[in-house]
């Protein structure tokens, strides 16, 4: 019997991933608390966007107010539920769908940060997978508008991670990489804490970055000043990382080590992170307005999560008694822009730097 899947918050990554899944004829519903966006899919589909006029679909999901999912209690149960909501929304997010999970069913944390550790505490660690949309940049733009803002093919990396917490590769999660790989590229991983603390390192660099400067990714990456600051910070995290006996992969298209002694002011190290990072941004594979997805959300008017990726840096940084002293500087930041003490912009990154 085919699959039924939900999932727990139709933004950009997880409206993204459910409509593709939709388009493929996958049994699929999503589930968003905005509702002017389920409307707005409900009357016209969701439209998912690309860099070329090719990649546009508009499927037509089934979508439910949070309000409605208590119908699903008549139906045959979920057998995989993804979530794809912020983290701070991980907990209520997963005891809402996780109390429809078939008898073998599992969830799984579409997620940045690394949020399996409180998806298990409500579903178990049994029932708990998770998959890293490592490549995939997208932005929720408007109800029922969903644009994927780096080109399909621009790396040589998968897009997807999809791994299990104790790394052994098991029947379901080669089914669950079968699936996604409908959609795009997907690796199979024995090594999901060291991809997702990898992930991390990422998000760590460049999403408090954009947040606080209003700054674009492409913008970020050829201004010297939020460069150097975002490799900054990308080593500290790594040597935390480390520290923690994660085994880690390229940070973005990076070598950890050589990024963590670029950070320290190894000027071998620091040119070669500097030399591609300018040429990822010569190449134009995204697009030029295309912000991280914290950035976003500062442009919004939502809360980030800035306490889920710097701050959990900063806490396994004490934990490990190492310095990540440029992490905890970025959050005081954010969170001043975050309350409206002051703008976002590119000056606020000059005292960190």
């Amino acid at each position: 019997m085919e699959n039924r899947i939900a999932v727990v918050g139709a933004g950009a990554i997880g409206g993204y991933v459910g409509g593709q899944l939709a388009e493929r004829e996958f049994d699929v519903t999503l589930i968003d608390p905005w509702p002017e966006h389920v409307e707005a899919i409900r009357r016209e589909g969701l439209s998912l966007e690309g860099m070329t006029e090719e990649e546009h679909i508009c499927p037509r999901p089934r979508i439910l107010h949070v309000t409605e999912v208590q119908h699903l209690a008549k139906e045959r149960p979920i057998d995989i539920a993804f979530i794809a909501v912020k983290s701070y929304d991980t907990g209520w997010a997963t005891g809402l769908i996780g109390q429809y999970l078939a008898p073998a069913g599992y969830v799984v944390s579409l997620q940045n940060c690394m949020n399996e550790s409180r998806i298990a505490a409500i579903v178990g660690w049994d029932k708990t997978l998770g998959a890293i949309p490592a490549l995939l940049s997208a932005e929720l733009y408007a109800p029922g508008r969903v644009r994927r803002t780096v080109a399909r093919g621009a790396s040589a990396h998968d897009v997807f991670r999809v791994g299990e917490v104790h790394g052994r590769i098991t029947p379901r999660l080669e089914a669950l990489a079968a699936m996604l790989r409908t959609i795009d590229t997907v690796t199979v991983t024995r090594n999901l804490w060291g991809e997702r603390w990898s992930k991390l390192c990422v998000n760590g660099m460049r999403n408090g970055i954009g947040a606080a400067s209003g700054l674009s990714g492409n913008e970020m990456d050829r201004d010297e000043v939020t460069r150097r600051l975002s490799i900054r910070l990308g080593g500290e995290a790594v040597r935390v990382g480390q520290a923690q006996g994660y085994v880690l992969e390229p940070v973005r298209m990076h070598d950890p080590g050589t990024l963590a002694r670029a950070a320290e002011g190894d000027k071998a190290a620091l040119d070669r992170i500097e030399s591609e990072i300018l040429a990822a941004a010569g190449a134009n594979t995204r697009s030029a307005e295309q912000r991280p997805s914290m950035g976003q959300d500062m442009r919004k008017g939502r809360r980030t999560e800035i306490d889920f990726i710097n701050g959990l840096i900063v806490e396994k940084a004490k934990e490990t008694g190492l310095p990540a002293p440029t992490h905890e500087k970025l959050i005081r930041c954010v969170k001043r822009v975050e309350r409206g003490e002051i703008p976002a912009g590119p000056e606020n990154l000059h005292a960190i730097a």
